[in-house]
């Protein structure tokens, strides 16, 4: 049969794993006038989650990435883009007549696709206004647009008080369901949670944890059960190295799967396609080692060996500036994506983490 996992793209339909509570909520909030801030580490599966649930709404669905965006404009510029992707092409045309400033547009002859410029403006946040105006007037009609932001801490490095204009905007929207989602969860809480913020309490707060335990080794149970009667033991093995992280379990797994086409299971299964992976991203994992400066090299250090604790740690930093640099360090890889926090602080690839300890062995 067919490998049963995927990782490193959107998942749906079997390959996706419970989040049963979550997807409830979701589609309850999108159901509803709320906007939803979803707040969750890069590969925990807030895309996955998001399509899921808007497969399931015959509504247009317009998902912008702002960390893909250059400036205002061609946050603008991309946006409308979505909007011809899912609106007739005569119908907005006609539409942005009414716009201060109109875009050019061109289409594309084989693919049908429109390109879209604005001319260059004093403010360029005009662009940006009509364009959200008009999604707000599409959304009069009987099927309510949902906007997903993507990434969207990245908002201020637009352009100074962006937030402050993008506010004053979709807060007169009532027929637009706007979800803000992020991988920063300190970025994310100052835009969300702190009361000089302009957008402070604007949506649900949407949390993404990882998959417990139990769910995620049935998940797993009962694909490893269709090619080995081993299934119990590889559930469990695959996420103790994991630690129930959404993509590195699925990336074992699938790994694992194709050892055991080729061979059968034996105890050392699980740890040789662990050492094969890393064997793999040898290379990367050396490159991205060699960006860190010394103080990010010790603090992963005492990650990887799951001495979370690095005020007490055997390789201490005892003074107080010392104390200072290392929850700088801290700050500094969580915010690059390096660490995750739940309960303690973690490397966020167990790959990376064993590749560390493999090289300090």
């Amino acid at each position: 049969m067919d490998n049963p996992f995927k990782f490193g793209s959107v998942v749906s339909e079997d390959f996706f794993t419970d989040r049963v509570s979550e997807y409830e909520l979701l589609s309850q909030l999108i159901a509803s006038a709320n906007h939803v801030i979803m707040i969750a580490p890069r590969r925990f599966g807030k895309t996955s989650l998001v399509n899921k649930v808007v497969a399931n709404i015959d509504r247009p669905v317009l998902w912008l990435d702002l960390q893909l965006l250059t400036n205002v404009s061609d946050f603008a510029n991309q946006l409308l883009k979505q909007l011809f992707k899912k609106y007739p092409f005569e119908k907005l045309k006609f539409m942005i007549r009414n716009f201060r400033i109109i875009p050019m547009l061109s289409v594309d002859p084989v693919t049908n696709s429109v390109d879209v410029a604005f001319q260059p403006y004093m403010d360029s946040f005009v662009h940006l206004e009509d364009v959200l105006n008009l999604i707000e007037k599409l959304g009069e009609e009987r099927k309510r647009p949902i906007v997903v932001f993507d990434e969207f801490q990245d908002l201020l490095l637009l352009e100074k008080s962006l937030d402050k204009r993008l506010r004053s905007v979709i807060q007169f929207h009532q027929n637009v369901n706007y979800i803000f989602s992020g991988s920063s969860e300190s970025l994310m809480k100052q835009i969300f949670e702190n009361k000089k913020s302009p957008f402070y309490h604007f949506g649900q707060l949407f949390t993404l944890n990882k998959i417990p335990y139990h769910d995620f080794a049935l998940f797993l149970q009962n694909r490893f059960a269709n090619i080995t009667d081993k299934y119990a033991e590889i559930s469990e093995e695959i996420l103790q190295f994991s630690h129930c992280h959404p993509h590195y379990t699925q990336q074992l797994a699938f790994h694992v799967w194709l050892k055991l086409e080729r061979e059968k299971y034996s105890e050392y299964t699980v740890n040789e396609t662990v050492a094969s992976v890393i064997m793999l991203h040898d290379h990367d994992f050396e490159r991205l080692w060699n960006n860190f400066n010394n103080t990010d090299k010790k603090v992963l250090i005492e990650l990887a060996f799951e001495q979370a604790n690095l005020m007490s740690a055997s390789v201490s930093f005892t003074s107080v500036s010392a104390s200072s640099t290392v929850f700088s360090a801290l700050k500094r890889l969580t915010e690059k994506g390096i660490l995750i926090k739940n309960q303690k602080y973690e490397i966020d690839d167990p790959f990376f983490r064993d590749w560390i300890i493999g090289k300090r062995s």
